[in-house]
């Protein structure tokens, strides 16, 4: 039990005690600096229900609370906020718990809860993954350690977008202008050089419009009557009737595709439990339809083609299929999510990792599902995050100005190099040491400035800007970690006592009021999905550190056992950072 829980409890007593009423919220909030405190309650709220003077309200509580509570050992009242005064013992009681607890701030998994599945990544086969893919992995593969960590048994997924016309378009473009290379013939990673044949296509279509409109054609025209949109088009066809040369030509093509990809998902730290592709899925969900038009959740119109009106739920009507008997993507989408929890009994929820421009699409899926009668329906989320935009303005894929994945953590990497080696960070490094260093450094300045913004929010992403060493950044977390682990180091006496008899610095006080958050933040960041709540947890938790490493001697203490306490201190500090950033998927150096 925490203490704001403790004190909630207690003062809900102390209430019924002194005013015969029962109250259910108790409203904290941080002591303010200016005060003495540790942790202060709102007395506003209280007067909707207490008719008298706020002080002589607190005064009373805190009275209530010096008597009965022996963590509480005094009180201020300032206008409606009653500071409270909590004993050092109660810390040290708190710390001596902790300070050997691997998992502190995780819950172990209920063999009954209900798992959660995560989709996140899903590319499609005709590119390399882009700077929007860097952002969707990281949110969803931290999303699904976090609820992990927050007690719930999670499987990560994927459903690749392996069929359609922009596929076949880079099939055809390799057709023709190919000649024959090979991700091993070109040296090209597969999914470059699918990506590149896709921008190849692209070229030679508007080329070929333009010739088009030259020749009298009106531009609407010119897009239809392109001769490689038409070939395009046919290939779609004479994939989806099965032709053995275009079929096989779309499995060699998606399998460099996929070789490339795992590449990647390597070098960015994140995996999958299961994969689903679109070439497989398709087709589900159409029983699905058959289904909800005799329960009257859907209706058929005259052409044969089968809609739900949601206008009473605010929405519009939605079509599920079309009058020639083909899905939409709404219907592929119905049949996914059932045929998920056939493939996984035990799913109680889904967490879909996908941009806000699918925002409505995302509000439609859901309510039809709750309205086919689906109990997991009601447990569904979508994961909707904003647009990650450079300096230099928006991406777009077929034309080649995209930002790849790759070269983003290359570059990462290199501008970590860079300004490593010009503070001097280096001194008796190895060059592989060096490499594995601008590594991790390169890749938690990424992964720190995409995870610290709210999902909802738009990225303006600085590479130079993520990679500083002070500051709201990666590099300055790990920098504080690789502090920490040099002082341990140093340390060279028994830490392995429990210390109950100290007065506490108020630093220590502050950082262990710090470190208690961290259970409570992980429950609130699985529940709203925000890898941002732990990220600037974990910020704050760095930021009170480092004022108490400048505030306090540790190792010069003459105390021993004051000087004990504060290695040990420093010691869960660093664990709990280690743990919290790796729930980002950022690793931290044990030097820099």
């Amino acid at each position: 039990m925490n203490l704001s829980q403790l004190l909630h409890n207690q003062i809900q007593l102390a209430i019924k005690g002194l005013y015969e009423i029962n109250i259910e919220k108790v409203e904290f909030q941080l002591t303010r600096n200016e005060f003495e405190g540790d942790i202060t309650m709102v007395i506003f709220p209280l007067l909707k229900i207490i008719k008298g003077n706020p002080i002589e309200i607190g005064t009373k509580i805190g009275n209530y609370l010096v008597d009965n509570v022996e963590e509480v050992i005094r009180f201020n009242v300032v206008s409606g906020f009653l500071n409270i005064v909590i004993s050092d013992v109660y810390y040290l009681n708190f710390f001596n718990e902790i300070k050997n607890n691997d998992s502190f701030g995780f819950v172990t998994r209920s063999e009954n809860d209900k798992a959660v599945m995560v989709e996140y990544s899903s590319p499609n086969t005709n590119k390399p993954l882009h700077l929007g893919h860097v952002r969707n992995n990281l949110l969803g593969f931290s999303v699904a350690e976090i609820i992990k960590a927050s007690g719930k048994k999670v499987y990560k997924t994927q459903i690749i977008n392996d069929r359609g016309i922009h596929i076949c378009k880079s099939m055809l473009a390799w057709q023709k202008f190919g000649e024959g290379k090979t991700p091993k013939s070109s040296g090209l990673k597969g999914d470059k050089l699918v990506g590149n044949f896709y921008v190849k296509f692209d070229q030679e279509y508007k080329a070929q419009i333009s010739d088009l409109i030259t020749q009298g054609k009106t531009e609407e025209e010119a897009k239809k009557q392109a001769p490689i949109i038409m070939e395009a088009q046919q290939m779609l066809l004479d994939w989806e009737a099965g032709k053995p040369e275009v079929v096989a030509l779309w499995k060699t093509m998606n399998q460099w595709v996929y070789d490339g990809f795992a590449v990647t998902y390597k070098n960015l730290g994140v995996d999958f439990d299961s994969y689903y592709y679109e070439s497989n899925t398709y087709l589900l969900g159409k029983e699905v339809v058959q289904f909800g038009l005799e329960e009257g959740i859907f209706e058929k119109d005259p052409d044969g083609s089968v809609w739900i009106d949601l206008t009473a739920d605010g929405l519009d009507r939605k079509i599920v299929l079309r009058s020639d008997g083909t899905a939409v993507y709404m219907t592929q989408d119905i049949g996914t999510a059932i045929q998920r929890v056939k493939d996984f009994p035990d799913v109680g929820g889904m967490v879909y990792t996908v941009g806000n421009e699918q925002d409505y699409h995302f509000k439609v899926l859901f309510l039809i599902l709750k309205k086919l009668g689906f109990e997991w329906a009601e447990s569904l989320y979508h994961l909707s995050y904003g647009m990650v935009e450079l300096p230099s303005g928006k991406m777009k894929s077929r034309e080649g100005t995209v930002v790849d994945a790759d070269d983003l953590m290359e570059e990462m990497t290199d501008t970590a190099k860079r300004i490593s080696t010009e503070l001097g960070k280096l001194e008796g490094y190895s060059n592989e040491e060096k490499d594995k260093l601008f590594k991790t450094i390169g890749l938690g300045a990424l992964k720190y400035y995409i995870l610290k913004v709210d999902p909802k929010k738009q990225i303006l992403f600085n590479p130079e800007e993520s990679v500083d060493f002070a500051g709201n950044t990666g590099p300055f977390i790990q920098y504080t970690y690789a502090r920490i682990q040099s002082i341990s180091r140093k340390a060279d006496f028994d830490l392995n006592v429990d210390i109950t008899d100290i007065s506490l610095h108020q630093k220590e006080k502050e950082l262990l009021k710090q470190l208690e958050l961290f259970p409570e933040v992980i429950q609130n960041a699985a529940q709203n999905h925000s890898p941002a709540l732990v990220a600037n947890y974990t910020y704050e938790l760095v930021k009170e550190y480092n004022s108490f490493y400048q505030s306090v001697s540790i190792l010069g203490e003459d105390d021993m056992t004051k000087k004990t306490f504060r290695v040990q201190l420093s010691k869960k500090v660093g664990e709990t950072i280690k743990v919290a950033i790796k729930l980002l998927g950022i690793e931290v150096p044990e030097r820099m």
